[in-house]
């Protein structure tokens, strides 16, 4: 095994475990002895002093099949009803589950715009808090009933990712129907091979990942694949593993070497700078010269005006903002000091020119690095 994958594993004590649709559902509906088999092995890491969160895919599937429909239906509407019909079911089946081992469950359905707003982002990570605290499992979803495409998480992994960074967890345990990454389909490539370690989640990987469809859920493998890359630039671990197999969970606990393990950066990010990174929705961006890169993604410094070659969109201050190479690859994010209209008059500019341009200087940086998070490094 992997010895910082088995670091990893012995040191966690809050870990959230993501499930994915295809272990929790089958033909007729709800997968019930999956539901009470992981159900169960939970119940046995809580007794071993751990604290769980569980994030759970199952409802639209589960909808689906109760009310006989041939597949997901294209209508937001409809879409909205049949995740209704199928969550009540879902969380009545986890709750008679847990029940045979005498733990207590609570609901949770979250939009994306529950975490962006800074007060209702904090109400909720305190509210997750009081649960653990009283041993009781939070089981979390979208909540589809409501989303909009301005509110959505997209995915339960996702989802998932933003509820470990939320909860300081040590590791996101990613439940789904195949082995862990492989370098094809498996279901279709007999020659396919398990990747038991990702160093470096790249371009390649993501271009492997995105060959490997889901067949119920919203995500596939390339939507795994981008939550265990926002976890590892926080410092996260992520393992994909299977969780149709018997016993995963606890397999995965006891040093059994199971599924992909992604390595994070060594450096963990502050939970500011995660709800920054990783919650807010930018607004603007701006296109950076090759110098005011290498400053921010090398020296750690702030992103002044000098550095700045184009604003993209209308933005007022404190709004969150790309900022991007010269090709307009996204390298980070970060709340601006500046409205958009402003920028674009001291772009390019030394910071002891922008009271002469505006008539005052309120901030010698368009974005402060405590401010500002890197979420991607093309050189590492």
């Amino acid at each position: 095994m992997n010895q910082l994958r088995k670091k990893c594993l012995d040191g966690a004590r809050r870990i959230v475990v993501k499930v994915g649709s295809n272990v929790l559902t089958e033909e007729n509906g709800l997968n019930l002895q999956s539901i009470r088999s992981i159900s169960s092995q939970i119940c046995g890491l809580i007794s071993g002093g751990m604290e769980i969160i569980l994030v759970s895919s199952g409802a639209m599937a589960s909808g689906i099949r109760k009310m006989e429909l041939p597949r997901r239906p294209d209508e937001i509407p409809k879409r909205q009803a049949v995740a209704a019909i199928g969550q009540a079911g879902l969380i009545m089946a986890y709750e008679k589950a847990f029940a045979r081992h005498r733990k207590k469950v609570a609901q949770i359905l979250l939009t994306n715009q529950d975490l962006a707003n800074r007060q209702r982002y904090l109400n909720a990570r305190n509210t997750l808090n009081t649960l653990l605290a009283w041993q009781i499992v939070p089981i979390i979803n979208e909540n589809d009933t409501v989303m909009t495409e301005e509110i959505q998480f997209g995915d339960n992994d996702t989802l998932a990712a933003s509820i470990t960074l939320l909860m300081d967890a040590d590791i996101l345990i990613n439940l789904t129907d195949i082995d862990g990454l492989f370098n094809k389909d498996p279901r279709k490539r007999h020659d396919a091979a398990l990747i038991p370690v990702v160093y470096k989640i790249d371009k390649q990987i993501e271009r492997i990942a995105g060959d490997i469809p889901g067949a119920l859920g919203r995500g596939g493998m390339l939507s795994k694949i981008k939550a265990a890359k926002r976890l590892n630039t926080a410092g996260v671990p992520m393992i994909i593993a299977n969780g149709l197999k018997i016993g995963m969970l606890k397999k995965l606990f006891t040093g059994k070497d199971h599924g992909t393990f992604f390595i994070p950066r060594s450096e963990k990010l502050a939970s500011r700078k995660r709800w920054i990174g990783f919650n807010l929705k930018p607004q603007g961006a701006v296109l950076l010269d090759d110098g005011a890169v290498a400053a921010i993604l090398r020296g750690g410094k702030s992103l002044l005006s000098s550095g700045i070659m184009e604003v993209k969109g209308e933005f007022n201050v404190g709004a969150a903002v790309e900022f991007c190479n010269s090709t307009g690859e996204a390298l980070g994010i970060g709340l601006t000091n500046y409205c958009a209209a402003d920028i674009r008059k001291i772009k390019g500019l030394q910071s002891n020119q922008i009271a002469k341009r505006l008539g005052a200087k309120p901030f010698d940086e368009v974005i402060h690095r405590d401010n500002l998070v890197i979420t991607n490094d093309p050189e590492n």
